[in-house]
């Protein structure tokens, strides 16, 4: 397991950084290896916050809790991650993939909204990212939304192959957008 730990706004502690690490090794147990963890500890007056992002083989998972001392609020946040993991692996158990299921590498860019006004030749990417999207079923999708905390996600469905979208709508349910061919 490759742990990063980052400190905001205040002075590195090896303390720190082996407790979020000794906290965090209880996910092991549920996510196969390699395993990522990016902790950040911030200090905002009296606020502390321990912020989480988990990278492992198919699943990312982001966590935040904010207490007045960080060692509760990393322990708040190593179990909000632990309950996740548990939910994701319990649901994941009744949802295998297909064993010929193709991973795509898929490529995010972030446009500058300047860029889009009227006048503009053509539009400026600002930001560029590239990652890897396995097949998942619609269900899947469903709970990497929720542990990503986003409102929509893009992902190709194990069954057909084709880019679908899920997506969280204003009344609390789900929406998926799925291509038809003409």
């Amino acid at each position: 397991m490759q742990t990063t730990v980052t400190f905001r706004h205040m002075e590195p502690s090896d303390a720190l950084k082996s407790y979020a690490e000794e906290k965090l090794e209880r996910v092991k147990k549920y996510i196969d290896e390699p395993i990522v963890v990016q902790v950040f500890l911030t200090v905002e007056k009296i606020r502390h916050m321990a912020e989480v992002t988990i990278t492992a083989k198919g699943i990312t998972i982001k966590a935040a809790e904010e207490t007045n001392d960080m060692y509760a609020s990393i322990d708040a946040v190593s179990d909000k991650i632990e309950r996740q993991l548990r939910r994701f692996k319990e649901r994941i158990k009744a949802h295998k993939p297909a064993p010929d299921a193709r991973e795509r590498q898929v490529q995010k860019s972030i446009v500058e909204a300047q860029s889009i006004e009227e006048g503009a030749q053509a539009p400026v990417i600002i930001k560029t990212k590239s990652f890897s999207m396995k097949p998942m079923s619609v269900e899947e999708a469903v709970m990497q939304m929720e542990l990503l905390h986003k409102d929509f996600l893009v992902y190709t469905e194990s069954s057909t192959e084709k880019i679908n979208v899920v997506y969280r709508r204003k009344d609390g349910n789900y929406g998926l957008i799925s291509p038809e061919i003409a």
